[in-house]
């Protein structure tokens, strides 16, 4: 990399670095915890990601409260891109690790990490460290590149998409854990929790033929939700996304928000994103859409989030 562009990156960083500690608390402070309620929401901010795992999961329970003894559990990161960890086009490897490994610790009978993606899936996996890093844990990797991982099942709910092609392990997993990273994306204008379900689907074409926002408000209506959303953004990639071109699109943030509700996350993800590059929330269109599909709330009024910084 040239000398002038890590100096840019390191000042772009270093400012989100800042402006997300002070800036998102205050996007998220419009709510009081009290000592006996349970929060809905976790962010933590400032650490390393297994640390910070470690603190989110403590606040809401537990592993144990999500993942039980015996399950079938499938991980589901954004893997969609031949990218090494810090250009921030996939979710970070340590993450996944860390995740894997508490899934075993909490008795699952197996824990299975899958994307369908964009580039090639085994440069994807190899590059982005998440096939080394499930593998270490002990977890399973297992491939989309083929129609025939791929189930039909129905979307009675859905406004535009009715049915959709969805990744075998997911239809026979007990549990799943949604966790996408956060970044820019040109078409959607947010990845994060509900967008990081196009890589369950066999046909996205379809996604961007048609009413991309609405079509991703509708694959979410499957009735098998995620137990959990855990959004990634140690280092979050705030233009030219979904690829990124270089470290310049990158700012380390060193965050983490984990919540069972998927419009509230990605709607709080929004104004974690709104500390380094401002996107009207009219923009993700997919977010009003989810909640009109009462998957989830937009006003942060209403969920009860706990702030943790290390």
């Amino acid at each position: 990399m040239k000398r002038r562009d890590f100096l840019k990156t390191s000042v772009v960083a270093g400012a989100a670095l800042s402006i997300n500690f002070e800036g998102l608390q205050a996007a998220l402070s419009s709510n009081t915890m009290t000592v006996q309620q349970a929060p809905e929401m976790v962010a933590v901010m400032g650490g390393e990601p297994a640390a910070m795992l470690d603190k989110a999961l403590e606040a809401l329970g537990g592993i144990d409260k999500y993942i039980k003894k015996g399950q079938k559990v499938v991980i589901k990161p954004n893997i969609g891109w031949d990218r090494s960890p810090e250009l921030a086009g996939n979710t970070n490897p340590e993450l996944i690790k860390a995740l894997v490994k508490k899934c075993l610790d909490a008795g699952a009978q197996k824990v299975t990490v899958f994307d369908h993606t964009c580039d090639n899936w085994q440069k994807c996996y190899e590059s982005s460290g998440i096939a080394t890093a499930t593998k270490e844990a002990g977890g399973i990797i297992m491939p989309a590149n083929e129609e025939k991982y791929f189930k039909k099942v129905a979307l009675p709910n859905g406004v535009i998409l009715k049915s959709a092609m969805i990744h075998e392990s997911l239809i026979e997993a007990d549990a799943w854990i949604n966790v996408p990273i956060l970044k820019n994306h040109g078409g959607a204008k947010l990845s994060c929790a509900m967008k990081n379900y196009m890589g369950i689907v066999w046909d996205r074409r379809f996604f961007h033929q048609n009413d991309l926002q609405q079509c991703i408000a509708d694959i979410c209506t499957w009735e098998k939700k995620p137990v959990l959303n855990i959004v990634d953004a140690y280092r979050m990639m705030h233009q030219n996304g979904p690829q990124g071109k270089s470290l310049a699109d990158v700012a380390t943030i060193k965050s983490l928000i984990v919540s069972p509700n998927i419009v509230a996350i990605d709607t709080a993800a929004l104004g974690m994103f709104n500390q380094v590059k401002k996107l009207d929330m009219d923009a993700v269109g997919h977010l009003s859409k989810g909640e009109a599909h009462k998957l989830g709330s937009t006003d942060l009024k209403k969920i009860n989030i706990k702030r943790i910084k290390i």
